[in-house]
């Protein structure tokens, strides 16, 4: 897996380096490359953006430097009929909501670029011209915003490089987390068993596997339905499950 990141803040993914998916680079599991999106520039104050069309407040991200950047990091990968089989993401707040199975189908692909835009975001353009020549996806990490698509982006990478094989040392610890089966992770706990008056609950003792599991289980529903009661609406658990969470709606 390969991920290309093109921003005007390059400096930004350094912690890329550290933890799972720095020894993952290093390791050769994943690839990185960081673009610096004013090297596609050619005037001495390298500009990357303008006066939006049709007026109103901030700036607008011009289409050129991009469509330079796209020029080289696409080029070389593209077919006989101009398509590249690189995906590129558009870290945009107008954007489909970023969810944990969309990162598991991203983990798939051989190579990502994402676009980091900023200011009022990049001219639109582009997006159209990028979509002729490979696979574009305009995505956003939730229903806020932020300065740029930096942070976006970073959290993405992480959400997506930790579900590539070889990434996480146990691919189990993937398993039964939060919105892999569609519900939210159980409380986890560890030793020692009494910790300031508060005991390891009971459903965790003894080894008995079968019995842990549906406590666990228990606790996952409890907490998405107390939590996120969003994600039982869509859930199809079986019989004994949805007795049980229905039974639990306010």
């Amino acid at each position: 897996m390969r991920f290309d990141i093109v921003t005007i803040f390059p400096e930004f993914f350094g912690v890329l380096d550290v933890s799972l998916l720095g020894k993952a680079r290093r390791d050769g599991v994943l690839e990185l490359g960081v673009h610096d999106l004013r090297q596609w520039t050619h005037d001495r104050h390298r500009t990357v953006d303008d006066t939006p069309y049709g007026g109103g407040a901030g700036m607008v991200m011009k289409p050129e430097p991009w469509g330079e950047a796209f020029d080289a990091l696409l080029g070389p990968d593209e077919d006989a009929a101009g398509m590249s089989d690189a995906v590129v993401v558009f870290t945009t707040p107008a954007g489909t909501p970023f969810t944990q199975s969309l990162a598991r189908e991203l983990a798939a692909e051989r190579r990502i670029v994402f676009a980091c835009g900023r200011y009022e975001g990049i001219d639109a353009r582009v997006v159209e011209h990028v979509a002729t020549r490979a696979r574009v996806l305009e995505v956003s990490l939730g229903d806020y915003v932020l300065n740029g698509g930096e942070v976006a982006a970073m959290a993405m990478i992480e959400a997506i490089g930790r579900l590539v094989p070889g990434v996480v040392g146990n691919p189990e610890s993937l398993v039964e987390e939060s919105h892999e089966s569609g519900l939210l992770e159980h409380p986890s706990y560890t030793k020692p068993r009494v910790w300031r008056g508060l005991e390891v609950p009971e459903g965790l003792h003894g080894g008995n596997h079968a019995a842990v599991a549906a406590w666990r289980r228990e606790q996952a529903l409890e907490r998405t339905r107390r939590v996120r009661p969003d994600l039982l609406t869509g859930l199809l658990p079986d019989g004994d499950d949805a007795e049980r969470a229905a039974s639990r709606q306010p």
